[in-house]
C-alpha cells in the first residue's frame, strides 16, 4: 500500500512539473512582452532609489532561478556570468554583497541584449530541470520563483510610469491601451459586517507566500466597509476643502512628509490651464472624475478617511469582507476601472487598486521564515510598513488571493494604491449587537445585505427540529432514509476503524437519531460529545442517549459547531472521530466547506478521523421535490425561521406575506431555499427596520450536492484526505471517512 502511495505522489509531482514548465514559459514570455514598447535607453534608466530599471528586473528574476534552483540542483550547470551575482542580487544578505539599490541605473553594462541572452541561457536550463521533475522542494521553489517574477512584472510597469512621469515630453508606454470613461457610481454605500470570531490568513493547499500564514483566529468588532473605492471626484472635494493644508487631518509623520515633499495632490496629477491632468501608462490624460483615485500614500489615505468621517479598514476587516466578493479577472486597461453602477454589494475589491489598510505589516501568530537565504523573502521587512490588499490593474492574472498581503512604507506613492473607507458600527447598533447574542447579530447583518440572507443553522430551534424530523419522514425527502439505509448496511465497517475508548464528536447533533446506528455498531466508544446550538434539542438528545446507553459517557457541548474551539474535558486524551451525517455540509458554499473542515480539524486534533455525509448530484426533479414537498412541511420549516425571529428578537414578520420557494441552481450545483416577499413591506427585527420590495427574497439555505472528486479537492484544502467512502444505490448518497493529510 505504501508503494502505491509513493507511486501516486510521484505521478502527481510529475503532472505538477509539467504544469510548472508550461507556466514558467508563459510567465517568462510575459516579462519580456512588457519591455516590447521600450527602447534600450528606457530599459536602463532608474528614476529614483525605490525604482529599478526594467533591464535590472529582467536580470534579477533570472538570477533568482539561477541561484536558488539551477546552481543547487544541476551538477553540470554553467553559470552564465559570475559577476551577475553581485549585479543582480536584490537584498539577500546571506548571498553576499551586491550593487547598491540607488545605483542600479548606473549599470550600463551588461547591455539589454546581454540580459536577454542571460534569460535564454537560464530558460533552457530550467526547461531541462523541470522536465520530469518529481522532487517537491524543487517544484515549490520554482513556484515561488514564478510568483516572484509576477511581482516584478507589476513593479516593472510601476517603475516605467514613474520614469516617464519625469520626462518633459510625457511619453506614453502604451498609447493604444483600452480606456473608457467611468460612469458615475453614485454615492458610496456601506456594507455591514457583524464582527465576531473569524479566521484570516492562508490555510489551504496550493501556493501562497509565507507571510500570508499561518491561518489564525481574530476577533472583529461590528464594522462597515465602503462598497467601492473612493473616486477622483471625491478626492477633488477633499482638496478643495483644504485637505492638503489642514494639519488636523494628518498623522504627525504624514504632515511632516507632506511639508518635506510639497504634496498638493496625488502623485502624477498636474494642474494645467485645461484642468487637472494625470500621467498614466497611456500618456497624459484628463482626470476622469468617476475613476478611483490612485497613487496615494498611506498618509494621504488616512487624512482623506479622517476628512470623510471614516477610517481605513484593518486587513482582517478587508479579508473578511473580500470573501463575499468575486475575484474578477484582471483587465488590460493599464489603469483602474470605475465601479459598475449597476452592480450590487462589494465592488472593485480585486485587480483595480491596492487598498491601503490601517494595519502595520507584521508577522501573523506562529509565522516562521523559511530556512536559508530564501527566508529573507518577506520576514525581514516586517517593520515600518503598512499592509495593502486586493491587487491592482497591473497585477498578473491569477496572482491575487483573498489572503494576499502587499506592503509598502506609508509615504510611498508610485504603486497603484487607492482607498476604501470603513467605519465602526454605529455605537447604539454595536452595543445592541454585543448584548443581543450571535443570533441577533447574524440576523441584523443578513437582512442588511443588498441580497438578504439568513443562516441555515438557525432553523433548528425546538419547533424547527421537530419540523425537520417530520420532513425526514416525507416520501419526497430521500436523504434521510437513503443515508439511514447506508449507515445500517455499512456501520460495522465504519465502526471497525474507531479506536477503543474513543470520543465520538457529533457536529450539529439534533435528535441524534442516526448516531444510535453507529453507537450500536461501535460499543468500544467511550464518550459521546453531541454539539448543538439549541439548548432544548441538545438536552433532550443527551438525556435520551444517556438513558439508552448507560455504559457510555455523554458530554454535551452547547455551541455553534462551526466555530467551537474546545471540547469537554471528557474528550481529553482520547482518540477522536468526528461525525457529521445528514448532508448538512451541503448548507455551506465551497469556501465555507473549507473553513468548516479546517475548524473541525482544529477541534478534533491531530490524528483524528471524520465521518461526513454527502448528498450526491442527481436529477433536478428529484432534488426540487425533496425541498418543496406537496404537504407543505418544508415550507413551514422555512417560515419557522421568521417565526423564531418574531419570538426571540421582537420581529414583526407576517408569515402570510412570505412564500417558500425551492430552486435548483445548476451553475452552483445546489438547491436553494428562499422566502419570497409577496408585497412591499417594512419589517422590524432585533431593533432594526428592514424594507422588502415585492418579490424580494431572503436566501435561507443552500444544499450543495457533491461529487466525490469535488469534495475530495475541498477537503484537501483543509488538510484532510478521503481514506474511504461508502455510496448508496440511487438516489445516491455517500459517507466518507476523512483523515488528516
Amino acid at each position: 500500500m505504501a508503494g502505491q502511495d509513493n507511486i501516486g505522489a510521484a505521478t502527481r509531482n510529475l503532472e505538477r512539473s509539467a504544469e510548472l514548465h508550461r507556466r514558467y514559459m508563459q510567465v517568462r514570455q510575459g516579462s519580456e512582452a512588457r519591455i516590447a514598447p521600450l527602447s534600450a535607453e528606457d530599459a536602463g534608466a532608474q528614476s529614483m532609489p525605490d525604482a529599478s530599471p526594467a533591464k535590472w528586473h529582467l536580470a534579477h528574476t533570472t538570477w533568482f532561478f539561477e541561484t536558488f534552483l539551477l546552481v543547487p540542483n544541476v551538477a553540470d550547470y554553467a553559470v552564465f556570468d559570475p559577476t551577475f551575482g553581485y549585479l543582480f542580487n536584490s537584498y539577500y544578505e546571506a548571498l553576499g554583497p551586491r550593487q547598491p539599490r540607488p545605483q542600479r541605473g548606473m549599470l550600463t553594462r551588461p547591455s539589454l541584449d546581454q540580459v536577454l541572452a542571460y534569460r535564454a541561457h537560464v530558460d533552457a536550463a530550467m526547461g531541462l530541470l523541470l522536465a520530469n521533475q518529481d522532487e517537491p522542494s524543487v517544484l515549490d521553489l520554482a513556484e515561488l520563483g514564478l510568483a516572484h517574477e509576477e511581482q516584478h512584472q507589476e513593479l516593472m510597469l510601476m517603475d516605467i510610469l514613474h520614469l516617464f512621469s519625469l520626462s518633459p515630453i510625457n511619453p506614453a508606454y502604451s498609447p493604444d491601451a483600452p480606456h473608457g470613461l467611468a460612469e458615475d457610481p453614485g454615492p458610496v454605500g456601506r456594507i455591514d459586517f457583524a464582527g465576531g470570531l473569524d479566521e484570516i490568513g492562508w490555510g489551504g493547499s496550493g501556493f501562497a507566500f509565507d507571510n500570508e500564514g499561518p491561518q489564525h483566529r481574530v476577533f472583529l468588532e461590528p464594522y462597515r466597509i465602503a462598497d467601492r473605492l473612493s473616486t477622483n471626484a471625491e478626492w477633488l472635494e477633499f482638496m478643495a476643502d483644504g485637505g492638503y493644508r489642514r494639519p488636523e487631518l494628518w498623522l504627525a509623520q504624514g504632515w511632516a512628509e507632506l511639508q518635506e515633499q510639497g504634496w498638493t495632490a496625488p502623485l502624477y496629477w498636474q494642474d494645467t490651464d485645461a484642468g487637472w491632468r494625470v500621467m498614466t501608462l497611456r500618456g497624459l490624460q484628463m482626470i476622469d472624475p468617476h475613476a478611483p483615485v490612485a497613487h496615494i500614500s498611506f498618509y494621504e489615505a488616512e487624512a482623506f478617511a479622517t476628512w470623510s468621517g471614516a477610517r481605513l479598514p484593518t486587513e482582517a476587516e478587508w479579508e473578511r469582507a473580500a470573501r463575499d466578493a468575486p475575484i474578477l479577472p484582471a483587465h488590460d486597461r493599464l489603469g483602474p476601472s470605475g465601479a459598475d453602477p449597476t452592480a450590487k454589494g462589494l465592488r472593485q475589491m480585486f485587480n483595480e487598486l491596492w487598498c491601503w489598510t490601517r494595519s502595520a505589516y507584521s508577522p501573523y501568530p506562529g509565522f516562521k521564515p523559511a530556512p536559508g537565504a530564501v527566508g529573507e523573502y518577506n520576514g525581514k521587512f516586517m517593520i515600518g510598513q503598512m499592509v495593502l490588499r486586493g491587487g491592482c490593474c497591473l497585477t498578473p492574472p491569477g496572482h491575487v488571493r483573498t489572503s494576499y498581503r502587499n506592503f509598502f512604507q506609508p509615504g510611498q506613492r508610485w504603486m497603484f494604491s487607492g482607498v476604501r473607507l470603513a467605519w465602526d458600527a454605529e455605537p447604539k447598533i454595536a452595543k445592541a449587537q454585543r448584548g443581543a447574542g450571535t443570533f441577533a447579530i447574524d440576523v441584523i447583518a443578513g437582512l442588511a445585505r443588498p441580497r438578504k440572507q439568513l443562516q441555515a443553522k438557525y432553523f433548528y430551534d425546538a419547533e424547527g427540529s421537530a419540523l425537520f424530523e417530520a420532513i425526514c419522514d416525507l416520501p419526497e425527502y430521500y436523504p434521510t432514509r437513503t443515508e439511514t439505509a447506508l449507515l445500517r448496511a455499512k456501520a460495522h465497517e465504519m465502526a471497525a476503524v474507531i479506536s477503543a475508548d474513543a470520543a465520538l464528536v457529533e457536529f450539529g447533533s439534533g435528535a441524534s437519531t442516526k448516531t444510535r446506528i453507529l453507537l450500536d455498531a461501535a460499543p468500544q466508544i467511550g464518550v459521546y460529545v453531541p454539539i448543538d446550538i439549541s439548548p432544548d434539542a441538545l438536552a433532550a438528545a443527551a438525556k435520551s442517549i444517556g438513558t439508552d446507553y448507560p455504559n457510555l459517557e455523554v458530554a454535551p457541548l452547547m455551541d455553534d459547531f462551526t466555530t467551537a474551539m474546545n471540547l469537554p474535558d471528557a474528550a481529553t486524551g482520547r482518540p477522536r472521530t468526528g461525525f457529521f451525517p445528514g448532508s448538512t455540509i451541503g448548507n455551506f458554499d465551497s469556501a465555507e466547506v473549507v473553513t468548516f473542515l479546517k475548524s473541525a480539524r482544529h477541534l478534533l486534533g491531530r490524528g483524528a478521523a471524520f465521518l461526513v455525509g454527502l448528498d450526491l448530484v442527481k436529477a433536478p426533479e428529484i432534488l426540487v421535490a425533496a425541498y418543496d414537498d406537496a404537504a407543505g412541511v418544508t415550507a413551514a420549516f422555512n417560515l419557522n425561521l421568521l417565526a423564531r425571529i418574531n419570538r426571540e428578537l421582537g420581529g414583526t414578520f407576517d408569515l402570510a406575506k412570505f412564500r417558500h420557494r425551492a430552486i435548483w441552481n445548476a451553475d452552483e450545483s445546489r438547491i436553494e431555499m428562499h422566502l419570497v416577499s409577496a408585497c412591499g413591506q417594512e419589517v422590524r427585527a432585533a431593533g432594526h427596520s428592514f424594507h422588502f420590495a415585492m418579490g424580494e427574497t431572503i436566501h435561507t439555505e443552500n444544499s450543495h450536492k457533491f461529487t466525490l472528486a469535488g469534495f475530495e479537492a475541498l477537503a484537501a484544502q483543509a488538510g484532510w484526505r478521503i481514506e474511504r467512502s461508502w455510496e448508496s444505490p440511487s438516489p445516491s448518497f455517500a459517507m466518507v471517512r476523512l483523515v488528516t493529510a
